[in-house]
C-alpha cells in the first residue's frame, strides 16, 4: 500500500481510533508522520496546533533511537509472530515542557506495501507502573484501560483489606458483581464464602428468611429450622446487590445485622451473632431514595462507608475495543471461529451505540455478530436490531450556515485547549458526555 493509497483511508481509521486514550502514530520509512490521533498529542505534550511532522522533532523523546535498540533486543526490525508483525515494547521517561512523564510505546513495521509503515501506539505509564508493583493481573477480571475505572481498581486494593462496608452504584451491566468479588478476593477473608444475595429476585415476604433464616414452624410451609444468607457469610463476605429493593420494614432489622452483627432469625427469641463484611450495590441511587423517603439515612450512611460509582460503557468509550477482543477470545475458546474479521462500519456502529445494556449488552452483541458474520467478516447487517436501529436514526449532520458550524467548531477547540487535550475534562465542560463529545468531533472533522 502507498502512502497516497493509506491517504484514503485515514477517515475509516479516524472512525475507529480517534476516541482511544492510548496515542497513536503512524510514519513512513523516512520516520515522517502520516498520521496521528489527539490523543499522541496530549502524552507527548504537544499543543493542539502544533503538527507532528516527524518522528525526530519531537521534543523531549529520543523516539528513534529507543526503537532501534528495542528492535536489536527483539532480533530484528521487522520479526513477525505466527504470520502477523510483532510489536516491541519499551518505556521512556519523557521530559515534557520540564516536567518528567513514563509513557509506554509499543512499535512495529508493518511489510506490506511499499513503502512500509510503522506504528506506534503510545500510553502513560503511571497507572499499568502501578498495576505491574501492586496488582497481580490475575486478580483482576476487568478488562478496562480507562482512568476513571483504574482509579476504582486502586481505591478496592486500597479498602479490600479492611472491613469496612462498600457500596457500588451504577447502572445494570457495569461490572458491580465483578468489582464486589474483587474486594473479596482480596480481603483477608478470602479463605471464607463469599455469598450473594439479590434482593430484588426474592419475593417481599420471603426475603427476611432468606437474610436471617427462620426456625420450623414460623410460617407455613417452614417445615425445618433454616440458616440465612448471614450465617452462611459466617467470617466471610455477603453481597447485598438491589440493596434499594429491600422494603422499609425489613431495613431496621437490617441495619441492627449490618452495625451490631446480631439478629434474631423468623420465629425465634435467639440472638445469633456473626461476623460479616458487607459490599451492597444498587444501580438507583440510594440518596435519592433516602430523600423520597423510601430508604433509612442511618442504614444508607452504614452501607457507604467506602461508596464507588462505576462509570457507565457509554462513559469509557475506550474500553469498547478492549472488551471486544476479550469477548471474542473468550467465544473462541468456546468453539467459535478465530478468524472473524468487523470491518469499519460495523466497527463505527457499535462505537456510536450509547449501550444502555452496558458491558453485559456488549458482550451478548459480541455474540450475535460472530453468529450471524458474513463469509467471516462482521458487517452492519450481523449486529443486533437495537444496534442498527440506532445507527438509522442518527441525525445527520447539520445544514445550518458557515457561521454557526465555525461557532461550534470553536466552541469544541476552545473546550479542548482548556481541558488541555483531556476529552473527558472537556466533555465535562460542554455539558456532554464523551461519546457525544467525539461524535461532534468526527463530525467537524476536528483531530480527536
Amino acid at each position: 500500500m502507498s502512502v497516497q493509497e493509506f491517504t484514503t483511508m485515514i477517515p475509516i481509521i479516524d472512525a475507529i481510533v480517534s476516541y482511544l486514550d492510548e496515542g497513536v502514530l503512524i510514519a513512513d520509512q523516512d520516520n515522517k508522520v502520516v498520521y496521528y490521533n489527539q490523543a499522541a498529542q496530549r502524552l507527548l505534550g504537544l499543543p493542539t496546533n502544533q503538527k507532528i511532522t516527524a518522528l525526530g522533532d519531537i521534543k523531549g523523546v529520543h523516539l528513534i533511537p529507543a526503537i532501534r535498540h528495542a528492535q536489536n533486543a527483539a532480533n530484528g526490525s521487522v520479526a513477525k509472530s505466527n504470520g502477523k508483525p510483532k510489536f516491541v515494547r519499551f518505556s521512556l521517561q519523557a521530559d515534557i515542557n520540564g516536567e518528567k512523564r513514563e509513557l509506554e510505546f509499543h512499535s512495529c513495521l508493518v511489510e506490506e506495501g511499499n513503502p512500509r509503515l510503522r506504528l506506534i501506539m503510545i500510553r502513560s505509564d503511571s497507572k499499568l507502573r502501578f498495576l505491574d508493583e501492586k496488582v497481580d493481573p490475575s486478580e483482576i477480571d476487568l478488562v478496562t484501560t480507562d482512568p476513571a475505572m483504574l482509579e476504582i481498581i486502586e481505591r478496592v486494593h486500597q479498602v479490600a483489606p479492611q472491613n469496612a462496608t462498600v457500596l457500588l452504584q451504577g447502572e445494570s451491566g457495569t461490572g458491580k458483581t465483578h468489582i464486589a468479588r474483587m474486594v473479596h478476593r482480596l480481603s483477608k477473608r478470602s479463605d471464607h464464602a463469599f455469598i450473594e444475595i439479590n434482593c430484588a429476585a426474592i419475593p417481599e415476604n420471603l426475603l427476611e428468611s432468606e437474610l436471617f433464616g427462620h426456625k420450623k414452624g414460623a410460617f407455613t410451609g417452614a417445615t425445618q429450622d433454616r440458616a440465612g444468607r448471614f450465617q452462611a457469610a459466617h467470617k466471610g463476605t455477603l453481597f447485598l446487590d438491589e440493596v434499594g429493593e429491600i422494603p422499609l420494614h425489613l431495613q431496621a432489622k437490617l441495619l441492627r445485622a449490618v452495625q451490631d452483627q446480631e439478629f434474631e432469625p423468623v420465629g425465634s427469641d435467639k440472638t445469633i451473632k456473626v461476623d460479616v463484611r458487607i459490599i451492597s450495590a444498587s444501580n438507583r441511587r440510594l440518596r435519592d431514595l433516602v430523600d423520597s423517603g423510601d430508604f433509612r439515612a442511618d442504614l444508607f450512611y452504614r452501607l457507604a462507608v467506602i461508596p464507588l460509582y462505576i462509570p457507565a460503557l457509554r462513559e469509557r468509550p475506550s474500553d469498547i475495543p478492549e472488551l471486544l477482543q476479550h469477548f471474542c477470545s473468550n467465544l473462541e475458546a468456546h468453539g467459535f471461529a478465530g478468524d472473524v474479521v468487523c470491518t469499519p462500519e460495523a466497527m463505527q456502529m457499535m462505537t456510536d451505540y450509547p449501550w444502555p445494556g452496558n458491558v453485559r449488552e456488549l458482550e451478548n452483541a459480541v455474540e450475535h455478530a460472530l453468529i450471524c458474520a458474513v463469509d467471516k467478516h462482521v458487517v452492519p447487517k450481523s449486529l443486533p436490531q437495537d444496534i442498527r436501529r440506532h445507527s438509522a436514526h442518527i441525525s445527520p449532520p447539520s445544514n445550518g450556515s458557515t457561521d454557526t458550524v465555525e461557532e461550534q467548531r470553536q466552541e469544541l477547540e476552545a473546550a479542548l485547549s482548556q481541558a488541555r487535550g483531556n476529552k473527558t475534562l472537556a466533555a465535562k465542560y460542554l455539558g456532554v458526555d464523551r461519546t457525544t463529545l467525539w461524535r461532534r468531533l468526527r463530525k467537524l472533522n476536528i483531530p480527536a
